[in-house]
């Protein structure tokens, strides 16, 4: 009896999420598995798919524990990744697509990625990224076409190893899947997007993200094959756990690579969506809603602070749109005397106010408020770019001089919201 009280692979097994979609290709075989545009696949269909690019990752020198960075928005090739990867024995690092390029290279170079997907419309931005490595190895790269023109001129210097298609086609539908040794065994990393400081990773283990899925279906309660729009990006804590999740429940995943309110009502019509996840961001889009013939299950959820670490900066940190930016990072890059605060915005529910009061500059004419966004914008994520500037000449101090921030906010607040910005 003793020896039944030691593991061995006849009674015991590490967790990991990938075999949902083992199971979902033999339950749910010919129910769709994604549907973006005109293209459905199947459960079947997918589950071939990720094996064969799985087989091709591997011939690219990728082992057990390296890092597979993902530049691309809610596309199949997206949702493909998380397993291929995975099913390699790999790490998949999902990056934000609204980051900038100096961001984004501080990641590759920590993470050490080997190898970065990259979709056609985000050439400009890996190959500004890639520039700015130093003193690291460059990773390769493959390119996902998605049938779309590529963005910008591509620079000769980077080189991409491979297509994505071309990688799937090529690969070898009998792959002998890497499963782990371990329930430990890292499986994603994720990073902050550098809120108070530069970006921090997070890797998750396959057991830590198996009960995350389980669990978030059953907080949820995700019944089987329910129609999932992927209005949350999968950049996003791995779209919260639900890229494996909805495998679990042989769920049809409806993909947009962007979306306003328009598009998700049409989408919901279309394919008689029943689940979907969002920001806040998401919910203020649909607020003048159309009337709907079904219901639709909606989770939603804030940036949280986490208060033991957060508590003396939570005041410093705005939340735009579901991201969490710094406003001492915007005023580092300002270098005059400004100060930044959230200012309400009735779409993303805040965006950064620029106060600035501009030194005696002899004679030079001072910049305008829009030269101010602009130079921001060369240096800053989009959503970090102040969306207005005030000019005071002297901002509000107490009396050893600290800016008086609470009084600003105050300011702000009452300036009222902002011109409504678009998605």
């Amino acid at each position: 009896m003793d020896a039944l009280k030691k593991p061995n692979g006849a009674n015991s097994s590490p967790l990991t999420p990938l075999g949902f979609i083992e199971r979902a290709a033999i339950v749910y075989a010919d129910s769709p598995s994604i549907i973006y545009n005109d293209l459905t696949y199947t459960w079947a269909n997918t589950f071939r798919r990720c094996l064969k690019l799985a087989s091709s990752i591997s011939r690219l020198t990728i082992k057990k524990s390296d890092v597979v960075s993902v530049l691309a928005p809610n596309i199949p090739a997206t949702y493909e990744l998380h397993f291929a990867v995975t099913m390699t024995g790999a790490v998949i690092n999902t990056i934000n697509t609204r980051l900038d390029a100096r961001t984004i290279s501080v990641i590759l170079k920590h993470n050490e990625s080997k190898l970065v997907f990259v979709d056609h419309q985000l050439i400009h931005l890996i190959q500004e990224a890639v520039s700015l490595l130093r003193d690291c190895k460059i990773p390769q790269l493959v390119l996902i076409e998605d049938n779309g023109p590529a963005s910008g001129h591509v620079n000769k210097l980077v080189k991409f190893v491979n297509m994505y298609e071309a990688m799937v086609e090529a690969g070898d539908p009998g792959f002998n899947w890497v499963r782990p040794e371990s329930d430990w065994d890292p499986m994603t990393l994720n990073y902050t997007s550098g809120t108070t400081s530069a970006p921090k990773g997070v890797v998750h283990s396959h057991r830590g993200t198996f009960m995350v899925a389980v669990d978030s279906l059953l907080e949820w309660g995700v019944p089987k094959q329910p129609v999932c729009l992927w209005t949350l990006p999968m950049f996003h804590a791995n779209g919260w756990s639900y890229v494996w999740g909805m495998a679990a429940v042989g769920a049809t995943n409806v993909c947009l690579r962007k979306f306003d309110a328009s598009i998700i009502y049409s989408a919901i019509r279309t394919h008689h969506v029943t689940h979907m996840c969002g920001a806040p961001v998401v919910l203020n889009m649909l607020s003048n809603g159309e009337t709907l013939s079904h219901p639709v299950h909606i989770m939603t959820a804030g940036a949280r602070l986490l208060l033991p670490y957060c508590h003396d900066r939570s005041k410093d940190v705005i939340i735009s749109g579901g991201e969490n930016l710094s406003s001492v990072e915007v005023e580092s890059v300002l270098y005059l005397h400004p100060a930044v605060v959230g200012r309400p915005d009735e779409f993303w529910g805040e965006t950064p106010c620029a106060f600035v009061s501009l030194k005696d500059d002899w004679g030079k004419p001072a910049p305008t408020a829009e030269e101010i966004m602009l130079f921001c914008k060369g240096k800053l994520p989009g959503y970090m770019v102040p969306k207005t500037v005030v000019f005071k000449e002297d901002l509000p101090k107490t009396s050893t001089g600290k800016i008086q921030k609470f009084a600003l906010r105050e300011y702000a607040k009452n300036m009222g919201f902002a011109v409504k910005s678009r998605i």
